[in-house]
């Protein structure tokens, strides 16, 4: 068991190892221990792979064995994902939005969740239950940095991981906010690189990430 407040104390250790977390879609399993090698190496060790291909969850098998990596499975959103996830080496979670089954099931699985909001109504639903560090979702379709900003005025207790849409350029207004403790992005394991097995590449972007400034 896990309760909210714990959930969200873990969620913001993680959050504060860098200022991405990378959004990983893993295609072909044999990728997933080098990038994540990559990725680590490269200064960003939280790694969210998200449960959007058949081989997502092998794939968590084989970065959960990575050293110095720190792997949790993201796209969760029936509880049967949240067991999937647990038992296959996830030490974290990640949703695009939140119902009362998936929170139950986090917290009875004892799995610290970074949980989904896109508007004040959801994330004072999510805060009302104790989730103080919560994942903005879609970020830039959801109005932005401006929309964020907006909403952190009235609810300043809250802490946000952006995601959805950020990039290179855009992750540094998100950064610069007093309420993101870090942001999630696809680009630094592109697919292009991943499926040429380009791995210094990926650790290149990963660098070049991890040395973004965070307000």
């Amino acid at each position: 068991m896990i309760t909210p407040q714990e959930a969200s104390a873990r969620a913001e250790q993680l959050c504060r190892m860098a200022p991405i977390i990378p959004v990983i879609v893993v295609n072909d399993v044999a990728h997933a221990a080098p990038m994540a090698q990559a990725l680590v190496a490269g200064g960003l060790p939280v790694l969210e792979v998200t449960l959007r291909t058949p081989c997502a969850l092998e794939a968590i098998v084989e970065m959960a064995g990575v050293r110095g990596g720190v792997v949790g499975a993201g796209t969760l959103v029936t509880p049967q994902d949240v067991r999937n996830a647990v038992d296959a080496g996830a030490t974290f979670g990640v949703s695009p939005g939140a119902t009362d089954r998936l929170l139950d099931a986090c917290e009875e699985a004892g799995l610290p969740l970074l949980p989904g909001a896109a508007t004040a109504s959801e994330a004072m639903a999510l805060l009302e239950r104790g989730y103080t560090v919560q994942k903005f979702f879609p970020a830039e379709a959801s109005g932005g940095a401006p929309a964020l900003k907006g909403i952190g005025a009235p609810l300043p207790q809250i802490r946000f991981c952006p995601t959805g849409g950020v990039n290179l350029k855009n992750a540094i207004d998100y950064l610069s906010l007093p309420n993101v403790l870090c942001c999630g992005g696809s680009w630094v394991a592109p697919g292009d690189k991943v499926a040429a097995g380009d791995w210094a590449a990926v650790e290149t972007l990963a660098a070049e990430a991890a040395a973004l400034p965070r307000g």
